[in-house]
């Protein structure tokens, strides 16, 4: 039986979880004033890191949306693996701080590339070390997937084609059907989206 998630009681009404701005993570309940605890998710992003401040800005928007669309139950950081802070090191401990039990670190990168499927695990794990009640796991880069396809499209202002909108996406897009050309990135091996997740919208 999975284990269900429960929101955590908490001694005082603390104020609802803050946006990072530059230089400040999001604020959270210091764990002190947790009463009862199964469990609480974080999600960790981590991209590569650049000598440029606004491609390493850009990280703190994307977790401040998912932070939004996740809702105050979860926990969402930002890391970098170098060229800038906070390091993964940082951000996963800034995660357990917050209270984190368990940890899904999402490679903020395209392809299956060396720091995605072994750099960024290797960091993590040792960051981990440190911390031997919080659980984690690092999921696949995005690879092939559906919305990003979308995303393409809209950019280039063309609409998706409906024949498209029934069709199962979710399978291996190698002509070949391999299933191994992208690695862990195929989209036959990512999870099955909603029937109503993917639109024209």
């Amino acid at each position: 039986m999975a284990l269900v998630p429960r929101v955590l009681t908490l001694k005082a009404q603390s104020p609802r979880l803050k946006l990072a701005a530059r230089g400040s993570p999001p604020t959270f309940p210091h764990p002190s004033l947790f009463t009862s605890c199964t469990y609480m998710k974080a999600i960790l992003l981590v991209d590569h890191g650049s000598p440029k401040r606004e491609a390493n800005d850009m990280l703190i928007c994307m977790a401040n949306l998912v932070q939004a669309m996740a809702g105050d139950d979860v926990i969402v950081r930002h890391a970098h693996m170098e060229l800038s802070d906070p390091s993964i090191s940082e951000g996963y401990d800034s995660c357990v701080e917050a209270g984190a039990t368990e940890i899904t670190v999402f490679p903020y990168m395209l392809s299956p590339g060396r720091h995605s499927t072994a750099d960024i695990p290797r960091m993590v794990a040792d960051a981990a070390r440190s911390h031997p009640t919080a659980t984690f796991a690092v999921t696949p880069a995005f690879g092939v997937h559906e919305k990003l396809g979308a995303i393409i499209l809209s950019r280039a202002a063309i609409a998706v084609d409906p024949s498209f909108i029934s069709a199962d996406p979710s399978r291996c897009w190698d002509p070949s059907c391999s299933m191994s050309l992208c690695g862990d990135a195929c989209r036959a091996k990512q999870p099955a989206e909603p029937e109503d997740a993917f639109t024209t919208a």
